[in-house]
């Protein structure tokens, strides 16, 4: 049906392409680029004969907008799946834009030199897509992505008005190391060390890192200790599900990662300043990521499940209500199909999806757009139909 161009070539990408191939239907034709092209063919080469999906490969630097303009009229693609780093959204971005390609991602920009990611440089891309009449789709992984789609879900089918949101995102995963991150460590302990905020009331409230800590139980898992973090879905819910009143976003984290954290933080390890190291300048983030364990290589040590979802509290017919949608993933299960842990799968199964909705028109409309602003359905059927079903509990425990 479709041609799709995919930036990036890491553990989420890998997912999203294989994805693609088995969806080859929707999928006829990909390109794969990165900066490492020999990631991209290597990827060609295991998939080959696998699939229908025609793959080819190219090397790009997603940070050189005239060489992404050169390689999108290249490959004339129909939609660019952005699965680089969050610092080279607005280059893709404009690169679509100039060749008259539709985007989507499945994070937030935020600037290299601050650990701030909110919606406003890609919001302000809107009436410039709409007068190209390109659609660009924002946040397609899990959250953000799904999250959003089960708050645009739960308005549709259970509430008049959602008072109350609280997302958690639960990895109960055992990779064995003393210390790993699940996905891009740069931009892991660039989450996890910033401050925390949720929204209540109409405005920010913002928390010291790690600050506030509950205990939930959660389904298919038991008792974990989550922490809320500050997280990109929050600000564009707050816009868009009426009604809303409190939103909070929570991850686990286990003792072992938040001691270690700890001491590397004490250290200035997680610092993005760059510093002097013999006559070289360094940023202290960028070389721990070089000595820490490579996300994509935790798959076939990882053992234990995700639950990630949301509580929503609201009403329906003047009376309260509350329901509890998530999604619970097994690491194995994911390995075992696409040879990733079930971090880089929750995102990258949704990456596909999105790209999906905009190639076969069911998404599309001009303009820069959040995932909750379109009909939750088809997403919803989709996840239970490529690897992400999910449940509804009418009577969740609820956060305090």
């Amino acid at each position: 049906m479709g041609k799709v161009l995919i930036i990036g070539c890491g553990g989420v990408a890998s997912v999203a392409i294989q994805k693609c191939c088995q969806n080859s239907e929707v999928f006829s034709e990909i390109c794969i680029a990165s900066r490492t092209v020999s990631k991209c063919d290597a990827l060609k080469e295991k998939l080959e004969g696998t699939t229908k999906t025609k793959i080819t490969t190219a090397q790009v630097d997603a940070d050189n907008v005239e060489e992404l303009k050169a390689l999108i009229r290249k490959v004339e693609p129909e939609v660019v799946l952005n699965l680089a780093l969050p610092y080279q959204d607005l280059h893709i971005m404009d690169a679509c834009l100039a060749c008259g390609v539709h985007y989507v991602d499945t994070a937030n920009y935020e600037p290299e030199d601050t650990a701030k990611f909110e919606y406003k440089w890609q919001w302000a891309y809107r009436d410039a897509y709409e007068k190209a009449g390109l659609t660009a789709l924002l946040g397609s992984g899990f959250d953000p992505g799904v999250t959003s789609v089960f708050s645009a879900y739960a308005l549709k089918h259970y509430f008049d008005e959602i008072n109350y949101i609280d997302i958690l995102d639960c990895n109960a995963g055992d990779h064995g190391y003393p210390f790993a991150t699940n996905f891009n460590p740069e931009i892991n302990i660039r989450e996890v060390s910033a401050k925390g905020s949720y929204w209540e009331d109409g405005h920010w409230v913002e928390t010291e890192p790690m600050e506030i800590k509950r205990v939930y139980n959660f389904p298919e898992i038991g008792p974990k200790d989550m922490y809320l973090l500050h997280h990109e879905e929050i600000e564009s819910l707050a816009l868009n599900i009426p009604g809303i009143k409190r939103i909070r976003f929570f991850m686990t984290f286990g003792e072992s990662y938040l001691t270690h954290l700890r001491c590397l933080e004490n250290v200035g390890m997680t610092s993005i300043e760059p510093i002097m190291f013999e006559g070289k300048e360094i940023v202290p983030l960028q070389f721990l990521k070089a000595v820490l364990p490579d996300p994509s290589s935790l798959g076939p040590r990882t053992k234990g499940k995700t639950n990630i979802g949301c509580i929503f509290v609201g009403k329906k017919d003047g009376k309260e209500k509350k329901i509890y949608i998530y999604n619970t993933c097994d690491h194995q299960e994911c390995y075992k199909e696409v040879g990733s842990q079930a971090v880089a799968y929750t995102t990258g199964v949704p990456a596909m999806i999105g790209a999906m909705m905009i190639l076969n028109g069911t998404w599309k409309k001009p303009g820069v757009y959040n995932m909750e602003e379109f009909d939750p359905d088809p997403f919803m059927e989709a996840l239970n139909k490529w690897g992400l079903p999910w449940k509804v509990s009418e009577d969740p425990e609820l956060v305090d």
